[in-house]
């Protein structure tokens, strides 16, 4: 199996996308009532569903990129690299944007766990999305992080005549946490239908979101070992679209992850088989390679560049129609290009220079070098 999937890392960014919209329909409102209806209606769930593709995917490419012989320190070295610079790179704006433009008062504790990548496991919804609203997901990245070393031997131990069986049962897990969640203590009601405690167990907690991660990890291992899917890419792509448009009939605890999961795990599934089979696909062309690259930066940074684009375009305005879908315009493409420097100047060199330690970069290049010398001998 080819380690690279290109059309894979181009999905990420049609959901960091969808994020990008939800945020920009709740903190711009339309000026027209019915236009801001219609926007919230088209991407109310959308921001739902690019964060739970995320926890799929990242369960995917790890098992997917597992390296014959790696530890567990290598592994969270190269991921820590990879997520740790971003994340203290827009907290450090997020806290000068709070202090300098909005004159927020910083809570100190509040700052250490969200430094810490510790803000989930708190169920105070103000610690959870302080700061960068969105580096929330990343305290749940990073148990998933420290765990996947152990959890990948469990799995390898399954039979892949199982495979199914155990993703089946993973997928339930996820399904079944608005039942559990009923059964929580009484906390403070939001008008959605659904109380703190309840949105935090159910979407925020990491435990619970680990089980989202595991469901991924078992899609993968359904692809490397060859069992059979039961729809094919076309077929994954329009069970997302009708999932996605139903997703609001039902319960909205179970709007967050439970309708999109199975979905998402057979969309991730088929493009990453349709990768392997090295079937020629647009969200595999260079330019969609790139913005997936780019994708984890431009996730990081959008709520921020919405929140303060809005408050220096007009704080508290509404537009109108026109006018509002222009200003989103523009903001997308300031996040676009912002999000290109980070990957270009901060997330690519620091992965490149710290990710692997000096000495497995000088034995790969001695490796490499062997390689050469005996390919051109043989030639």
């Amino acid at each position: 199996m080819p380690l690279r999937l290109p059309s894979l890392t181009g999905t990420r960014f049609v959901a960091a996308v969808l994020v990008f919209l939800f945020h920009a329909t709740v903190l711009f409102p339309f000026a027209s009532p019915g236009a801001q209806k219609s926007a919230t209606t088209l991407f109310a769930t959308a921001g739902w569903t690019g964060v739970t593709f995320f926890f799929v995917l990242s369960g995917f490419v790890l098992t997917w990129a597992v390296r014959p012989g790696d530890t567990a320190p290598q592994f969270w070295r190269r991921r820590f690299f990879k997520i740790y610079p971003n994340h203290l790179l827009t907290f450090l704006a997020a806290l000068i944007l709070l202090t300098g433009v909005t004159k927020a008062t910083i809570h100190g504790w509040d700052s250490v766990l969200n430094v810490l990548l510790l803000q989930s496991w708190d169920p105070d919804l103000s610690v959870r999305t302080g700061f960068n609203v969105v580096a929330w997901s990343l305290s749940c990245e990073a148990l998933f992080y420290f765990c996947f070393p152990f959890l990948i031997r469990l799995v390898d131990k399954v039979r892949p005549e199982r495979l199914w069986f155990w993703t089946i049962l993973s997928a339930a897990s996820v399904i079944s946490l608005p039942t559990f969640a009923k059964l929580l203590p009484a906390g403070q009601q939001f008008p959605y239908g659904f109380s703190d405690w309840e949105l935090w167990f159910v979407f925020h907690f990491p435990p619970t979101q680990m089980l989202t991660f595991v469901f991924g990890i078992f899609m993968a291992k359904i692809v490397l070992t060859g069992r059979r899917l039961p729809v094919s890419f076309g077929g994954a792509v329009a069970l997302t679209v009708v999932a996605y448009f139903v997703t609001p009939l039902f319960g909205p605890l179970y709007q967050f992850s439970a309708v999109m999961l199975v979905p998402i795990g057979l969309l991730v599934a088929t493009t990453a088989a349709a990768d392997a089979g090295s079937q020629p696909m647009f969200l595999g062309s260079r330019k969609m390679v790139w913005l997936g690259d780019i994708s984890f930066a431009f996730y990081m940074w959008h709520v921020l560049v919405i929140t303060y684009g809005h408050h220096l375009l007009g704080a508290g305005e509404n537009w109108s129609t026109s006018t509002a879908i222009a200003v989103m315009v523009l903001l997308f493409a300031a996040t676009l290009a912002l999000s290109w420097a980070t990957f270009r100047f901060v997330e690519r060199p620091l992965m490149r220079r710290f990710a692997t330690s000096r000495r497995r970069r000088e034995l790969a290049a001695v490796t490499a070098g062997s390689t050469s010398v005996h390919s051109d001998r043989d030639a």
